[in-house]
């Protein structure tokens, strides 16, 4: 990285401090991107982060939160395990993705059918850049806890930990998350009050009907006709039943039944899957009673019946206005105000930190990784995406000064 370009991304002693050991950041980061591991699966990440947290010399090291999840301590002046002070906690995400890497990079993913396509190598070794600051300069007044969480792509790592004891332990009175953008220019910090990604919903419905054979319907109950109308009013919930003053996604994505080359062959039930997407609790509501009534109505008119199984994966990730603000106002010390995205738009995907803001007061902020110039790199959970190496030391500096200005030395 050129010093024009570190510039550019960021400014002042912390970042600058963290810059210096950029190459080796990003040696870390492209380690972990060669070796991904799935949910709760993350022996070998774990035990690199574990590595290299005893090399950054923190103060207590502690694994097995939720199986492989891994929480360091740094103590800041005048504190120690003793007298630990406040506390305030910063997550960074490990698992991959089961998806096979496309990339032609040195250090593609060397697993078959596994890889980083979101960037939690990189989560990874930013929140590492910022143990290996804190633990030389302790310029706050409290403790961080350093919180390296598995499982978020689907198996609620966060909620894991937690369940674990994660906030009993180590009672942090705030906690913090980043995630890169690859949509978003480089090197902004966007965050918003309030929603910030949305409720992850798993839905599926089971059509039954009446099997038979293809040149004589009538002698059916057509599960494939059922699920085709299904489908179409599905649609109509958003559209039709929904404020236009709030926001839902409901999808279904896949339709699973009958006999593949059996053309003559009406089978007996048909199975969709999709996800609904949501920011209120209401809205959740409203769509999954609606859902329900759909699924009945439907089926019963062509003598068939549905039902639906409706599971709430995660929770809405809302961040309380006054730790949004703060993030902001700490990103305007780094980037500038011209770089920061204090009303950033929400996304529909989900975030198993959803679980964590739910206990306690924090943000989960945005990092753009965008090239310069263009549409910047591939987006998230493609085949050939890969996390843009630039941000580590922004999405460091980050996370150290959220400590340092939460837990500020007296004078």
């Amino acid at each position: 990285m050129s010093l024009p370009l570190q510039s550019a991304l960021a400014r002042g002693p912390v970042f600058a401090r963290i810059a210096e050991f950029h190459p080796e950041l990003t040696s870390f980061r492209r380690d972990l991107h060669a070796h991904p591991e799935l949910g709760f699966e993350e022996v070998y990440t774990s035990a690199r982060v574990v590595e290299a947290l005893k090399l950054c010399g923190v103060d207590a090291i502690h694994t097995g939160l939720g199986k492989t999840g891994v929480v360091a301590l740094v103590h800041g002046r005048s504190h120690s395990a003793q007298k630990p002070g406040r506390m305030v906690g910063l997550r960074a995400d490990m698992d991959a993705l089961p998806l096979q890497e496309q990339a032609d990079c040195d250090w593609r993913s060397t697993k078959a059918g596994l890889m980083h396509a979101c960037g939690h190598d990189g989560h990874t070794a930013m929140l590492m850049g910022a143990a290996r600051y804190l633990v030389e300069t302790r310029h706050f007044d409290g403790t961080a806890v350093l919180i390296f969480q598995p499982g978020e792509e689907g198996f609620a790592g966060a909620r894991a930990m937690m369940e674990d004891g994660l906030f009993e332990r180590f009672p942090c009175e705030k906690v913090f998350a980043q995630h890169n953008s690859p949509e978003t220019p480089l090197g902004v910090v966007g965050v918003t009050p309030g929603p910030m990604q949305a409720a992850v919903d798993r839905i599926e419905i089971l059509v039954r009907g009446k099997g038979g054979h293809g040149a004589r319907p009538h002698q059916t109950v057509d599960p494939v006709l059922v699920a085709g109308h299904l489908i179409t009013a599905v649609q109509s919930i958003v559209a039709r039943n929904v404020s236009a003053f709030d926001q839902a996604v409901v999808s279904l994505c896949s339709m699973q039944g009958g006999h593949p080359g059996a053309m003559s062959v009406i089978p007996g039930e048909v199975t969709l899957v999709g996800t609904v997407r949501s920011y209120s609790e209401v809205v959740q509501t409203q769509i999954e009673e609606r859902l329900r009534q759909l699924c009945t109505g439907v089926a019963q008119g062509f003598g068939a019946s549905a039902e639906l199984h409706y599971e709430r994966v995660y929770p809405a990730t809302v961040n309380t206005v006054a730790e949004a603000h703060f993030v902001a106002d700490v990103a305007t010390l780094l980037v500038g105000e011209d770089k920061v995205w204090r009303d950033m738009l929400p996304s529909m995907g989900g975030e198993d930190f959803s679980f964590m803001l739910q206990r306690l007061p924090g943000a989960y902020i945005r990092i753009g990784q965008g090239l310069p110039h263009g549409p910047g790199p591939h987006p998230l959970h493609h085949s050939r995406y890969d996390f843009n190496d630039q941000i580590l030391p922004l999405g460091a500096a980050l996370h150290a000064s959220l400590v340092e200005q939460a837990l500020p030395l007296g004078p």
